[in-house]
């Protein structure tokens, strides 16, 4: 429990980590590009203290008005609640009065044209974006795609939690279409997505198309049972069981089991696929048991006694090594427009769901640093991190750029309607308005956060 604990909070802050950086360093790049001074760049806020910080000497004689990297004082603090880039002139969650009374000077945020200011303002999302571009597309040249179509799956689907089955779907259902549209499992998760914000779902079950009319609701539905039940999962692939290989000196290889031996049966019960197989084992412990397997187009029947857990001793064939699988390689000039295309499929995917967020149901889901932790699997994988931290990359873009006082579209928003009207707004109306957001955001950080209290430690 402990060292899980400390993997999954080890990749969160490792992810969050390298995310604020490149934030910030689409703001610091974008404001040193056009003049700005960036008095300050910090990984994690530093109320009191720093854990590090370090201000590089000026030359003598190069103090010309000019920004420089001189200029920035860089640190880390020890809040991990994000970070920031403190912009000379500008008004943000420092709240530098001080500065802004003083006469405006040419290095400042203020005095630059609206549409360097914009840009500064939406940088940090732009390469939150671009970064979430680049680890897709890296996932796809080291990776890959390898799936399995649903079409092709004939057992159908093996569906893990209660909603599922409430809301109208049966084990070894083979999925055909959401709303008429052909599910394609080449992304897994945008498939599960399009099928449960679906209106219309057809499957194919005992041979003939069946029709589950679903609710508004039913991707809330399923994604709160699986929030609060970290054991189960919405669907998997149901498949045979079919054995790859016998462990020497078990139950099996003294019944004469052999590798390619394919398992129908328990019993008096059929096992055709592995959930049945796995239910039948489960209350088997240390049991004298018959087992069906078929070998060569015939059936066989052999007699074994099961260990106290219930394991008889085979390894099975994995799925992909039994159902058509499709593989897709990319070099790197396939991977980039791959992964733009993932990366646009993710942030359509999470802005789709933010409608969720306004009902009595979202808003209870809500999690914090808790459930974005909890995303991250249990063992380090290479793959799973970089996977999740891109699409954690994607949602801070989208977060970011709300146009809410106190975050980047909140900044950008201002800018936008000096730009159109041709006024700045006061002074008086930027601090009122960031201190108003900065409100808003506490709120919800502990509500998020009480939630997650609320879900580990007392539910």
């Amino acid at each position: 429990m402990e060292s899980t604990f400390l993997i999954k909070a080890a990749q969160l802050i490792a992810a969050f980590g390298l995310l604020i950086i490149v934030h910030e360093f689409g703001h610091y790049i974008f404001a040193r590009m056009f003049g700005i001074r960036v008095e300050k760049f910090y990984l994690f806020f530093n109320p009191w203290f720093s854990l590090f910080k370090w201000k590089p000497k000026k030359k003598a004689g190069t103090d010309d008005g000019k920004s420089s990297w001189r200029d920035t004082e860089y640190g880390i603090g020890w809040l991990p609640l994000g970070g920031y880039c403190k912009i000379a002139g500008m008004i943000d969650e420092s709240m530098d009065k001080e500065q802004m009374a003083q006469p405006v000077q040419p290095w400042e945020f203020r005095a630059k044209p609206a549409w360097q200011r914009l840009l500064v303002m939406i940088a940090g999302v732009l390469f939150n974006f671009i970064l979430a571009i680049i680890i897709y597309a890296g996932i796809a040249f080291a990776w890959g795609d390898k799936y399995i179509q649903f079409s092709d799956a004939e057992y159908g689907m093996q569906f893990g939690c209660e909603s599922a089955k409430t809301l109208g779907f049966r084990d070894g259902d083979i999925l055909v279409s959401a709303d008429g549209k052909t599910l394609d499992a080449a992304d897994f998760g945008v498939a599960t997505q399009e099928l449960l914000e679906a209106r219309e779902v057809t499957v194919k079950r005992n041979g003939a198309l069946t029709t589950i009319d679903l609710p508004k609701n039913a991707l809330l539905t399923v994604s709160n049972e699986l929030r609060d039940h970290k054991d189960r999962g919405f669907m998997t692939y149901r498949f045979p069981v079919v054995v790859k290989d016998i462990v020497a000196g078990q139950p099996a290889a003294a019944a004469g089991l052999k590798a390619g031996d394919r398992i129908v049966g328990i019993d008096s019960v059929r096992t055709e696929t592995w959930d049945v197989f796995a239910d039948c084992l489960a209350k088997s412990l240390d049991k004298e048991i018959a087992v069906t397997y078929e070998r060569g187009g015939k059936e066989y029947v052999t007699h074994l006694h099961t260990s106290e857990s219930g394991k008889i001793g085979i390894q099975l064939t994995p799925i992909d090594e039994i159902f058509k699988t499709h593989t897709i390689n990319y070099n790197i000039f396939q991977a980039i427009p791959r992964g733009i295309e993932i990366g646009v499929d993710k942030l359509t995917s999470y802005v789709s769901q933010m409608k969720y967020v306004f009902t009595k149901e979202g808003a209870e889901s809500l999690g914090g640093f808790g459930a974005i932790g909890d995303m991250f699997p249990a063992e380090w994988s290479w793959y799973h991190f970089w996977f999740i931290t891109a699409f954690i990359s994607v949602a801070l873009a989208f977060m970011n750029i709300l146009p809410i006082p106190a975050l980047d579209g909140g900044h950008a928003l201002f800018v936008i309607i000096e730009m159109f009207t041709g006024k700045k707004p006061s002074e008086k109306v930027l601090e009122y308005s960031t201190m108003v957001g900065l409100g808003l955001l506490l709120v919800l950080l502990l509500y998020a956060n009480g939630n997650d209290i609320y879900r580990f430690f007392i539910k």
